[in-house]
């Protein structure tokens, strides 16, 4: 999918360029970048995604696994929760998280204020009504971690 690379690469360009901050489509929306490790090929990866921080812990944020409504889960997803850690570039910060999937109650309250936030969220949980439930995945900065 050269377009997605494409835009994805653009928008990690903006990011770093401009302190975490980025234009069009995502303007004033928090977003970090994740870095991850694929399963297969060890390669290092990163991905621009919006996120939810905890209004309690500030070392706490939540990402979906949303992938603009498709029916299957975007593979960053896949690589995080198989490896359960990865690393995060939140405005000017870079750090090692860990990694938990959210289930039930929580994960629903959680994806219900993204939703309630940006309404894409709420078109993308109607996307995949009756084929996925949109996983919701807790970062939490590592205990060993030293921002970069």
């Amino acid at each position: 999918m050269p377009d997605a690379n494409d835009w994805n690469e653009r928008t990690i360009a903006e990011f770093r360029a401009n302190r975490g901050r980025v234009g069009g489509n995502f303007e004033g929306a928090p977003l970090v970048l994740v870095h991850h490790h694929g399963r297969k090929s060890g390669r290092e990866y990163v991905n621009p995604t919006m996120y939810l921080p905890d209004e309690a812990d500030n070392d706490t944020i939540y990402v979906f696994a949303t992938k603009a409504g498709a029916p299957s889960n975007p593979d960053w997803y896949h690589n995080l929760t198989a490896t359960g850690a990865g690393t995060v570039e939140r405005g000017t910060e870079t750090y090692s998280v860990t990694v938990r999937e959210l289930q039930g109650d929580k994960r629903d309250r959680i994806y219900d204020e993204q939703a309630r936030r940006y309404p894409g969220f709420a078109d993308y949980a109607q996307r995949t009504a009756g084929i996925r439930t949109i996983p919701v995945l807790e970062l939490k900065r590592s205990s060993s971690s030293s921002d970069a």
